[in-house]
């Protein structure tokens, strides 16, 4: 795997049916190297710490290869790096071969496979569609999210290096369809 984008946001207001919301979802590529702190994208902005960033969402990685397939269903839609509000896009990412535990170097960095997303509201305000968000749970693209073990930064270009291959641990596609229903 390799980091082909690595993609910001910034507190973002939205107006979606008739609510206004405040969002981090927007995410667009830069080009320069980004710092994954303990808890964090640093530049990136996180409105609901609830459900966003902290120790084991840290990062969240999602696959370039998974597009095509809602590049299809919404062929209207811009498709930036970064649609799916995720911090690195990455090339050949599959979520059935990923496991939680799973420890990769990444540039400066090492990071911990924690669990798969979790798709919200804010998917459907991104997408100008509700509907994206059953989609996405009748899917297993449900992208990664990381732990940083040891802080530092990463650019595009950057690849996955497996350091250790966690055992007797669920996929993180296993996970994402345990949650399902």
């Amino acid at each position: 795997m390799r980091v082909i984008s690595v993609n910001l946001g910034k507190r973002k207001s939205v107006t979606w049916k008739h609510k206004t919301y405040e969002t981090g979802i927007y995410k667009y590529p830069v080009d320069e190297p980004v710092f994954l702190g303990q808890d964090h994208v640093e530049k990136d902005d996180i409105i609901d710490r609830k459900f966003h960033g902290g120790i084991d969402q840290a990062v969240y990685a999602y696959g370039e290869n998974h597009y095509a397939f809602w590049k299809n269903l919404y062929p209207e839609l811009d498709f930036n790096y970064g649609i799916f509000g995720e911090n690195l896009t990455v090339n050949d990412l599959w979520e059935e071969n990923i496991f939680v535990g799973d420890v990769y170097t990444l540039g400066e960095t090492m990071l911990e496979v924690t669990k798969p997303r979790e798709p919200c509201a804010k998917l459907g305000i991104r997408f100008n569609d509700a509907k994206v968000i059953k989609q996405f749970w009748e899917t297993t693209k449900s992208g990664v999210y990381f732990k940083v073990l040891k802080t530092g930064s990463v650019k595009s270009g950057d690849e996955f290096v497996l350091q250790s291959k966690s055992t007797n641990t669920p996929s993180i596609a296993e996970v994402f369809n345990s949650k399902k229903g």
